[in-house]
């Protein structure tokens, strides 16, 4: 007699999931540890959580601007965590990795249109985008943020895409990937390249080298161009139109040195992706005025080869074309004619490593030897060359050697290592660092302020003196006059000290360091009433400045004490 019927069930166990999935989650945290105990760095320090009395404003406040979404994820972790820089770099590498997941999906679905049993090479395309050292820069650097959130957004977006229920993309799907197209450009407006790679993505693989599934998708791809061609006037009109370091009003770079220029960026991207070394923070890129220069003509030439390569060969290697042509679209926004002062940027790669991965795997899928050893000897090689790399974002000193390093004769990397220098204590070797940055560009405000500084941690005021005068002959600000007041009180010269102090309070009333130096001097020469009224000042302007606080609480204790009888 025969058994009845038992009802299907799924017996794989799923303990080998989980442990799989934690012995991932402990390698990526091992691979990033070094950079998530990491400072804030660079432009880090002008987030809105560390502006003073800005980070305890309300949401609202936050969310002004082109980047709402970006900023509510920081408001989020100012409550959570404050300001430890240890739990923005901890969140950073959790979107990361909420962003592989995605990859994994897309590899996946990408994978399965030429291929069977595409899992492992799905896995190894997560892996290289996981692991990749250009991934460093994202993952490390608070402030880039912008492109793993975005990224992240724009993945969901394209998986819902990839995964909907019929051909013909259905009218909630549409609404869905609208929500995430819409989130992912109000982290950062690059992503709004979103349609031309579902466009891509329905020519090469609905069904197949034909307009038939875009024509059929017409529903989706009238809303979505709308809503880019929206994003894209608001970047041109609110972020370029203002921008002082992108744009077309930076008369020292036209679009078209900037494109020329680009030719060899990408090709630089696509060097540092097949062989990363030589990265760096800021890179020394020289502008090409012409296709003449820095053989900008070859790069082209070489992107044009691999165009044509990719097109003609687009039946024989799909995934590869399809990657190829996909890496170029993504980084359209940021290379090519539209102007960005920094023109060789590794975090622009962020999404870009994927891309290029799928041409790897392309070319593996292909090979008759032993493939899954392949593919784990390339992931433990960019493991090691990402966590070496990660030491270098644990400390700002050491990352800016390392910039200095590879570009020796670039001002900016060596006005940071000075400053990180000063941060850390080392004021000596930020003096001299100052020095050699001074003379690779001519001395502006903000670094004749700084070297001042340093100067004065080291115990030098006269120099520190000297700076703080030339800085203020170039710009008449109170910060300026203000350090000249401290200085000149730590030197008793305190009548000095009172008419300088009294020039930046002239300058700018509500500048409130002004007044703590101020206390500070009164309170050198026993003038309790006078500190107590600096000090009060001081508060009333920042209610949170510390020094101020601590400075009226020491004047006030001082005030009673002197009231008491002997």
């Amino acid at each position: 007699m025969k058994n009845p019927k038992q009802p299907i069930t799924n017996d794989k166990p799923w303990w080998p999931l989980a442990v799989g999935l934690a012995i991932a989650a402990l390698a990526l945290i091992e691979i990033y540890r070094p950079a998530l105990n990491g400072p804030f760095l660079f432009d880090d320090l002008y987030l809105p959580f560390l502006v003073p009395n800005f980070a305890t404003r309300p949401l609202q406040d936050w969310v002004v601007g082109v980047r709402p979404t970006l900023q509510v994820s920081y408001w989020l972790n100012y409550r959570m965590f404050g300001q430890d820089a240890f739990y923005y770099h901890l969140m950073n590498l959790g979107l990361h990795a909420a962003a592989a997941y995605f990859v994994w999906l897309i590899a996946k679905k990408l994978i399965g249109y030429v291929t069977e049993n595409g899992q492992w090479f799905a896995a190894f395309a997560t892996a290289v985008f996981v692991l990749h050292p250009l991934q460093t820069e994202s993952v490390g650097y608070v402030a880039s943020r912008s492109e793993i959130l975005s990224g992240l957004f724009f993945l969901i977006g394209w998986t819902v895409f990839l995964y909907r229920a019929e051909s013909v993309i259905r009218f909630p799907e549409v609404a869905l990937i609208l929500v995430f197209f819409g989130l992912a450009i109000t982290s950062k407006e690059h992503t709004a390249v979103l349609p031309a790679v579902l466009l891509l993505t329905d020519y090469f693989f609905n069904p197949g080298f034909t307009l038939q599934g875009i024509r059929a998708n017409w529903r989706l791809y009238a809303p979505i161009l709308a809503g880019a061609a929206l994003g894209v006037f608001a970047v041109f009109k609110f972020v370029l139109g203002g921008a002082r370091t992108a744009g077309f009003g930076m008369k020292d770079l036209t679009a078209l040195d900037y494109l020329y220029t680009q030719f060899r960026s990408i090709v630089a991207y696509l060097r540092f992706f097949v062989l990363p070394l030589g990265q760096n923070i800021d890179h020394d890129a020289v502008i090409s005025r012409s296709l003449a220069d820095e053989l900008s003509w070859l790069c082209l030439l070489i992107l044009l080869v691999l165009t044509a390569l990719a097109w003609k060969k687009r039946r024989e290697y799909p995934l590869a074309a399809f990657g190829f042509f996909l890496f170029l679209v993504l980084l359209a926004p940021t290379s090519s004619f539209v102007p960005i002062r920094d023109v060789l940027v590794e975090r622009r790669m962020y999404m870009p490593v994927f891309a290029l991965s799928l041409c790897v795997v392309d070319v593996l899928r292909r090979q008759r030897g032993p493939q899954f050893v392949i593919m784990a000897a390339i992931c433990v090689v960019l493991a090691a060359m990402t966590w070496n790399r990660n030491h270098v974002w644990a400390s700002g000193v050491e990352l800016w050697k390392d910039s200095v390093s590879g570009s020796p004769k670039k001002y900016r990397p060596r006005f940071q290592l000075a400053y990180a220098y000063y941060q850390n204590g080392q004021c000596a070797e930020a003096t001299a660092q100052f020095n050699e940055a001074a003379k690779l560009e001519k001395p502006n405000y903000d670094l004749l302020v700084d070297w001042a500084l340093a100067a004065d941690c080291a115990n030098r005021s006269a120099e520190a003196l000297t700076h703080l005068e030339e800085a203020a002959k170039i710009e008449q600000r109170a910060h300026a006059y203000a350090l000249m007041g401290m200085v000149h009180g730590k030197q008793s010269n305190f009548d000095r000290a009172l008419e300088v102090l009294a020039q930046a309070e002239k300058l700018d009333p509500r500048f409130s360091i002004t007044f703590v130096y101020k206390g500070n001097v009164h309170m050198a020469r026993k003038e309790w009433d006078l500190a107590v009224e600096a000090y009060k000042k001081a508060v009333e302007i920042e209610p949170d400045e510390a020094m101020g606080r601590k400075g009226l609480q020491q004047a006030l204790a001082a005030q009673r004490k002197a009231s008491i009888p002997r």
